[in-house]
Order: structure tokens, then C-alpha cells, then sequence
């Protein structure tokens, strides 16, 4: 018997024979609480944060269009609105960040690029490290399906509030440790991680699908992160190290 896969709190039901709702289509419900903030709600904010990062070289128009869609101010705390559409990481709690949204395009761009995703789009997508919800809320706007999985109860709970007014059927949280990742959501098209470590955990390069790419920050030499990218080949693993960057440690168990 085939195991259930968990879902989304804030499933919506769909009309019988209607099919799997398209990631670019979910919107937030306009009645979710709105943080204060000159001109937060303007997507002509979004759309100078979108221009920067095409100047930047970001090129992907699904992921352009993702960040633009995606209101970052809607994941940060109050105080912090003034600073959400800044190319800058910014706390959320318990020691934890969200991504620059330069980072967030990259990675997600990358994921892209993998050779599965050319060719048949994003399919099913393991996030570890859920944080407040910003990067599983852009990857469900590209990818068929999101597992998003999250080891501190607290941030999994924002997120889950984070989240929810947008309605993303294809997203699923699971709070869980991140480092064995999620296998009965596996094979996965891809994986990113928001932590690193140094080195990358085998249940990850286990649980990535054949033609699939997994991209996550890990300690290089010298003890700075670097940002690498595995793609999962007929012939074995292919490994290209990029840009330097800088995430939260990768840690075990739940807390």
C-alpha cells in the first residue's frame, strides 16, 4: 500500500479533475496581517530588488519572476520590515537568519540548471533547514513539490504561520532533523540546504534522484564556506565548488 505523504496545513481542496494547482499561481490571502512599512506593499519595491539581481546576473525568468512575487517583508519581524528588500541576510531567533535574496535567486537558479530540471522543469524538492519559510515560499513557485524540513519546533511553527496565507498546496513542512533528510519523500530533483557543514551528510546524496543537483554550503579549506553544487550522474557524483558564503553551522537532532 502506497504511504500517504504529509500534508501542507493550509491544504485547499480542489474541484475533482482539476489537477495540481500551478506553482505560479497561489497568492497571499490579503486578510493576512501586513507588517508596517513605507511603501512595503508596493511591487514596485519588489521590482527594484528584481532588477538588482538580474544586474547582478541572475538570468532565470522563473526565478526572477519567484522573487518578485514572493513579499520578503512578510517573513521578517516587525522592526526589520524597513530593511526586507535590502540584499542582506537578517535575524529571525534562536541564532538563525534569512538568506539575502541574491542568495536565495542564486541557489535556486542553480537548482535549475540541473540537468533533470532542463529538461522536464524542477520536480520534487528537499529544503533543509526551513528557517522562516522565505526560500520553501520562492521554491514553491518553481518547483511541482517542496519538502521543507526544519529542526528547531519554533522557527517550524513560524514558518507554518509565515506560510500559511499563501496557501502553497505544494509546499510540505516537516519538523524534523535535517541532516538525514526526508526519505519518504525521496527521490528528490533536487537539494538545498541553508546550513553547512564539513561534510555533506551520505542520507542527502542517498535521497537525490539520478539527473538531480544538490546545492548547500559547506566548510572548505581554511574553515570558510563555500557554496557546492553535486549533480547525481549515470556515472557517479560530479562536484563543482563556487563562491564563497556564509550560513549558520549545520546541527543534528530537533531542539
Amino acid at each position: 500500500m502506497t504511504q500517504r505523504r504529509p500534508g501542507f496545513p493550509a491544504r485547499i481542496d480542489r474541484p475533482a479533475g482539476a489537477g495540481p494547482r500551478p506553482p505560479s499561481q497561489p497568492a497571499p490571502r490579503r486578510d493576512a496581517p501586513m507588517p508596517q512599512g513605507v511603501g512595503l506593499d508596493s511591487a514596485a519595491v519588489r521590482a527594484r530588488m528584481v532588477q538588482r539581481l538580474a544586474a547582478s546576473g541572475i538570468a532565470s525568468p522563473a526565478v526572477l519572476q519567484a522573487m518578485g512575487s514572493v513579499e520578503r517583508h512578510r517573513f521578517v519581524d516587525t522592526a526589520l520590515v524597513n530593511q526586507a528588500y535590502e540584499d542582506t541576510s537578517l535575524p529571525i531567533g534562536l541564532g538563525q537568519t534569512i538568506s539575502k535574496p541574491s542568495i536565495v535567486a542564486r541557489m535556486t537558479e542553480l537548482l535549475l540548471g540541473a540537468e533533470g530540471a532542463r529538461a522536464a522543469g524542477l520536480g520534487r524538492v528537499l529544503e533543509i533547514g526551513t528557517g522562516c519559510g522565505y526560500q520553501a515560499a520562492v521554491l514553491g513557485r518553481v518547483a511541482r513539490e517542496v519538502y521543507t524540513i526544519e529542526r528547531l519546533r519554533a522557527l517550524h511553527e513560524k514558518a507554518r504561520d509565515n506560510l500559511r496565507p499563501w496557501r502553497l498546496a505544494n509546499v510540505h513542512l516537516i519538523f524534523g532533523d535535517g541532516t538525514v533528510g526526508y526519505a519518504k519523500g525521496a527521490p528528490y530533483a533536487a537539494i538545498i540546504a541553508a546550513a553547512g557543514g564539513e561534510t555533506l551528510p551520505q542520507a542527502w546524496i542517498d535521497q537525490l534522484a539520478v539527473g538531480g543537483r544538490l546545492v548547500a554550503p559547506m566548510v572548505g579549506a581554511g574553515g570558510h564556506q563555500v557554496l557546492l553544487v553535486i549533480d547525481k550522474t549515470m556515472h557517479g557524483l560530479k562536484q563543482n565548488v563556487l563562491e564563497a558564503v556564509h550560513f549558520v553551522p549545520l546541527k543534528s537532532g530537533i531542539a
